[in-house]
């Protein structure tokens, strides 16, 4: 039987000749290098968890990291599976973040000549890398992610939102957490980066009221936070500031790095959170004209 011993004297050379090479280890930006989204990298044999309490903007920042990404990188390929928003919901945010035309204008579908500027600029930027982005259709459950990773071959996996995920068709919502946590752990091993959203709990605060403020909500605001605290390299929630639009992005854990919170804007107008390298975009929509 052969052994499962490896030796540090034989692992040393390569170690440190890999070291010594200047190369530097796969790394994916999901934000420009001007946005404070930017401290967020996607690496290769990780997972992620993004959790925040309801209308935090949790969807929407992942959806922006992902799909900015994209347009980062020429190779990159990204596998949504969201359980409670359709694709054409999820592309309709990102059109409104990209054009700068608030949401409900999209979905309403009423536009005027004022708008084609940006919204053509908008379905430019989209067109670019839809190629390269997949959805998960139902049932959401691990096995059926997995299928539809094989044919996109994604190096981002999304699983949005964990709770509503199972291991097989006939399961158990409400059970098996540490069994979806372990197949999430096999995709992120396998060499993926595994990015996921949270429900949180409410927390009391001390006065006793439950809820979810800011200095309540730690790794044991997520739901079954064991599971999770144990299984991912890197957790943040999204935690509301004293004003509507400020957030707190509270890094929780980092496996192998420094926690660094991180202090965000969020226009819920536009699904976008400030920073990014779209807020040009008025100048880009005239660019597309000019062509």
């Amino acid at each position: 039987m052969a052994s499962n011993l490896i030796r540090g004297d034989q692992l040393f050379m390569g170690w440190k000749l890999d070291l010594l090479s200047g190369k530097a280890p796969v790394r994916w930006e999901l934000a420009d290098e001007d946005s404070p989204l930017n401290a967020i990298k996607a690496e290769p044999c990780t997972a992620t968890v993004l959790g925040g309490g309801p209308g935090s903007g949790k969807t929407a920042a992942m959806m922006q990291l992902m799909v900015d990404g994209l347009r980062l990188s020429d190779d990159l390929r990204v596998l949504v599976a969201n359980v409670e928003m359709s694709p054409v919901v999820l592309l309709n945010r990102q059109l409104a973040r990209l054009s700068g035309i608030d949401l409900t204008t999209i979905q309403d579908r009423k536009f005027t000549p004022e708008h084609m500027e940006r919204l053509h600029a908008g379905f430019s930027e989209l067109e670019s890398i839809v190629g390269r982005l997949g959805f998960v259709k139902g049932p959401f459950t691990l096995e059926n992610v997995a299928r539809a990773a094989d044919e996109l071959e994604p190096q981002i996996l999304v699983l949005d939102y964990l709770q509503r995920f199972t291991c097989s068709a006939s399961e158990d919502r409400r059970g098996g957490l540490d069994q979806s946590m372990s197949l999430i752990r096999k995709f992120a091993d396998s060499g993926s980066a595994v990015f996921i959203v949270s429900a949180l709990a409410r927390q009391k605060n001390a006065a006793g009221r439950s809820g979810y403020e800011p200095e309540t909500l730690t790794m044991a605001a997520f739901r079954d936070s064991s599971e999770i605290e144990f299984g991912v390299d890197n957790a943040y929630i999204l935690a509301a500031g004293k004003e509507p639009h400020e957030r707190t992005l509270k890094h929780l854990k980092a496996r192998n790095g420094e926690c660094r919170d991180i202090a965000l804007e969020f226009d819920g107008a536009v699904q976008r959170f400030g920073g990014t390298f779209v807020d040009d975009i008025a100048t880009k929509a005239e660019s597309w004209w000019q062509k």
